[in-house]
């Protein structure tokens, strides 16, 4: 070989180094997918279980007071009917619960599904509706999904 030959084979051409940048674009567009992915559906669990322990709160208060609260501020705040001897120290929950898109949870009594109330999150969109992640999460179907 002379030394033009081994000077043209020693470098990477224009198009394979487009090539691999390329290459990997398309792979971390697919892992970055992957882990946005996760993460949503790590939110879904994560407001499932603050459901969950806002359906405890509420439960516990009625067994407590023997009614359901108003509103989810009197889990956290003595709301002024009640007696205060039959007061749980330190309310019922220590801060006003969102869902993990920080999010106020909407709470009906009594509830639309044949419950007493209904503690609901509106999913990753914020709206009523949706399917996969944006779809509506509700305490009478929390085990769903």
């Amino acid at each position: 070989m002379n030394d033009s030959n081994r000077r043209a084979r020693a470098g990477f051409t224009l198009i394979e180094m487009m090539v691999v940048v390329v290459i990997i674009g398309i792979v971390a567009g697919l892992v970055i997918k992957q882990l946005s992915s996760r993460a949503e559906k790590a939110k879904v669990e994560a407001t499932k279980a603050m459901i969950a322990q806002v359906g405890e709160a509420l439960d516990l208060f009625k067994l407590e007071l023997n009614k359901y609260p108003e509103r989810l501020e009197d889990l956290i705040n003595m709301p002024p009917d009640v007696d205060p001897k039959k007061w749980h120290p330190g309310g019922f929950l220590k801060k006003y619960p969102k869902d993990s898109w920080d999010r106020d949870f909407i709470y009906r009594k009594p509830g639309t599904k044949g419950q007493p109330y209904d503690i609901i999150s509106l999913g990753a969109d914020g709206r009523e509706g949706g399917e996969g992640f944006d779809e509506d999460l509700w305490n009478s179907d929390a085990n769903k999904r």
